[in-house]
């Protein structure tokens, strides 16, 4: 649905996650098994997958400020079961959170959430405010204040909603006499 550029990082992967779902219409990519690949996922693997991703949406959407788009369990419970390990090259020191056991999508989400928490772009991955997307999107603006996955759609929508709920104008027949 967004006209923006992908996050960066590993956060690429969380809102391609989050973004399998297109809530307006329902349709699910990881109905089929080409929208299941680039995850890793099986069918037997579905139903954790999506409550991932409902969790993780419920995380970006407090991070655009708005509440929960339905009860989920929280997110830091789910990664909390996610097989991770402190990974230090042998070279040079240093060290990073990797996956375990091949990366099941849970680990691979942690460790994406665990480098954005350090690169300090965690709360820049965000959920659109509109009822009817919740599309993750990356907000580059400079203040941090995006609202919208898409200004030309979302934005459009809400922008006119608010200009039609204005009413007619009522000052151009109160001209002083």
């Amino acid at each position: 649905m967004s006209e923006r550029t992908a996050a960066p990082g590993g956060l690429a992967l969380i809102e391609s996650l989050v973004n399998t779902l297109d809530i307006e219409t329902g349709r699910d990519s990881l109905d089929t098994a080409d929208g299941r690949a680039p995850f890793g996922l099986t069918e037997d693997g579905l139903p954790a997958a999506r409550e991932l991703r409902e969790s993780l949406r419920a995380a970006l959407l407090a991070h655009a400020g708005h509440p929960p788009h339905r009860p989920v369990t929280p997110l830091g419970t789910l990664l909390s079961r996610a097989p991770l390990y402190v990974s230090v090259d042998d070279r040079d020191g240093s060290a990073a959170l990797a996956p375990a056991d091949d990366g099941p999508l849970a680990a691979r989400i942690a460790t994406a959430v665990a480098e954005a928490l350090v690169a300090g772009t965690w709360t820049r991955l965000k959920a659109c405010e509109a009822v009817t997307c919740h599309w993750a999107y990356y907000d580059r603006s400079p203040a941090g204040r995006g609202r919208w996955c898409s200004m030309r759609v979302c934005g459009a929508r809400a922008k006119m909603r608010r200009y039609r709920a204005k009413g007619p104008d009522t000052t151009e027949g109160s001209a002083a006499t």
